[in-house]
Order: structure tokens, then sequence, then C-alpha cells
């Protein structure tokens, strides 16, 4: 389960409350370029529509752009495969305000591709720098342990 995909600023830019994970519906190149790591989450979230959910933003360019069609988008909207009572309770969040859907990590497990996506608030400016000292802090304290080492 090698993390293919992630979201790094999404810890930083967000309060993560729960965690979901869901199939996503690829093409064939979508998967060999995802595979080879090639891909972007920055930006993308999850977006509810009627009883189907969808990763929208995301950018998967075609593994050999010269194979694909003219027509090939590389940030259309993906469906994600979930079970019916996951769409009711995400519609609820997403309904909420202040709350959104998003995508933290793409992996592999087994032969499948899955997106790990979470529901999250926004941080305020104060919350982020608050983040930064304590990450800043921390990395003071390692230093000096590793001088007395």
């Amino acid at each position: 389960m090698a993390n293919l995909l992630e979201n790094r600023k999404a810890k930083f830019s967000y309060e993560l409350m729960e965690q979901f994970e869901a199939g996503i519906e690829l093409l064939g190149n979508e998967v060999k370029s995802i595979k080879n790591r090639r891909g972007n989450l920055l930006g993308s979230y999850v977006a509810i529509r009627g009883n189907e959910a969808f990763l929208i933003g995301a950018e998967v360019p075609a593994y050999q752009p010269k194979n694909v069609g003219e027509n090939y988008e590389p940030k259309r909207p993906r469906k994600l495969l979930l079970k019916r009572r996951e769409i009711l309770k995400l519609t609820e969040y997403d309904n909420e305000k202040g709350l959104t859907l998003i995508p933290i990590a793409m992996y592999n497990k087994g032969r499948n591709i899955k997106l790990s996506f979470v529901v999250a608030r926004g941080k305020k400016f104060r919350d982020k720098r608050e983040t930064i000292k304590r990450r800043e802090a921390d990395r003071e304290m390692h230093r000096s342990l590793k001088k007395l080492r």
C-alpha cells in the first residue's frame, strides 16, 4: 500500500477531521500514469452531485500524450466509488458550513487504486503561523538533543 500521489499541503492548510477511502473510476492510460507517480492532487476537492461523488480538479496527465485522443482532459471530474450510506454521510458534511472534502493521497490497494480523503475545515492565518512555530520549536529541540549525544 504505497502512496502514489500525496497532497502534502492539506495537513498544513486544513484541520483534518474524519477520513474516508474510495475507489476511483479511471481510464487505462490514467492508471499507468498514476502508477508512475505522475499527477497532482493540489487544489482538488471532492464534490457530491446528486447521489454521486466526484473528484474535481485533480490533474492526471496522459501516460503517452501522443497516443491519446485530442479530447482528453487531464483535469476532468472523476467519479468516486462509494456506498450509498457513505455518500449520504458525506452529503451532510458537505452541506455544513465551513467543511470541505479534501483528497490527501492516492495509493494502491491490491490491484485497485484508492483515494483517501478527509472532511476538513480551513485553518485561519494565525493557526498556520502557530503550526509553523510549533514545527520550528520541535526542530530546535531535536537539534539540541542531537548535540548532547
